[in-house]
């Protein structure tokens, strides 16, 4: 893929759906904590250097957050584990350049690093947009955990990912390159769908016909799928590393800002169902406290990537 081909491709109708969004969105309203904890910082102070300080210190931070309550945890719960899917796709010989993409790896989670930790310090101006809606949901706790899980997902793969890739680099080797970005979709994919499982579970008590419900659910909290996500960071990256002019690398940014952005509004307040956001709230409010949910995920996840 070359930019002149990637490039007019990066805006559609999706993306000018999602730039509206972003302008109507009030990102003031998403503020952090009034002073950091140590105990937060602690675990993502320092760059990850590898793959397996990655797996470390997400695992780390999650535990922290979920001793909290605090429902940063439920995006990084999933996370984690998709990260940890991946080291063992790079040990199991699963793609053919292993060392770009442990580069890759750890250079992706220390976008999420670096967020988590300038938000967590309020030091907002170097947060990005959508990760600012992201924390700011979950730390207000005011909308469902599946919410929290998209918001966080929409920040990591429609914003953080096309960086990730632009500063590991696309050369030498594209092709292989792309194809062992792709190769990630099929360990995602099963995670994913453990994911649906987990809440399903936690919301089946609730919800007569849940899996209509929550494929509602994902038909308006997303913008793309993670699979097309994924694809268009591929496309930002090269024109973000190829396109000749310094405004179309300029586009690109933009693109991918009012974007993710755009998505974390819509994914905050979806044109749902009042009787069917009623029911899932009362799902999560009755009898089940964010360790139980979150203990649910997690073993759902961990016996998919056994």
């Amino acid at each position: 893929m070359h930019w002149y081909t990637a490039a007019p491709r990066l805006v559609d109708t999706t993306t000018a759906r999602a730039a509206w969004l972003a302008l109507r969105g009030d990102l003031e309203t998403f503020g952090p904590p009034e002073s950091p904890e140590s105990e937060l910082v602690a675990p993502v102070a320092a760059p990850f250097d590898s793959v397996d300080a990655a797996v470390e210190g997400l695992a780390d931070l999650e535990t922290r957050l979920r001793t909290r309550g605090d429902r940063r945890a439920v995006f990084l719960t999933i996370y984690e584990r998709m990260t940890r899917a991946v080291r063992d796709g790079i040990e199991g010989g699963r793609f053919v350049d292993a060392a770009w993409m442990r580069e890759y790896t750890t250079t992706f989670a220390n976008y999420y690093r670096r967020a988590f930790l300038a938000f967590e310090r309020g030091r907002l101006g170097a947060v990005p947009d959508p990760w600012r809606v992201a924390f700011g949901t979950a730390r207000r706790a005011d909308r469902l955990v599946v919410q929290d899980a998209f918001l966080g997902v929409n920040a990591h793969i429609n914003y953080d990912l096309a960086l990730a890739l632009r500063d590991v680099g696309l050369d030498p080797g594209r092709e292989r390159k792309y194809a062992d970005h792709r190769a990630i979709d099929d360990i995602l994919s099963g995670l994913v769908d453990a994911q649906q499982t987990a809440l399903a579970e936690l919301y089946a008590p609730e919800v007569d016909d849940i899996d209509r419900a929550l494929g509602r659910l994902d038909e308006t909290l997303t913008l793309r799928s993670m699979t097309e996500g994924r694809e268009q960071a591929w496309r930002i990256a090269v024109v973000l590393t190829d396109a000749p002019w310094s405004p179309l690398r300029a586009l690109a940014r933009q693109v991918l800002r009012t974007t993710a952005t755009g998505a974390a509004f819509l994914v905050r307040g979806p044109d749902l169902d009042p009787a069917l956001v009623g029911r899932l709230r009362a799902a999560e409010r009755d009898g089940l406290d964010l360790e139980t949910v979150l203990e649910r995920v997690k073993t759902t996840l961990d016996d998919t990537a056994v």
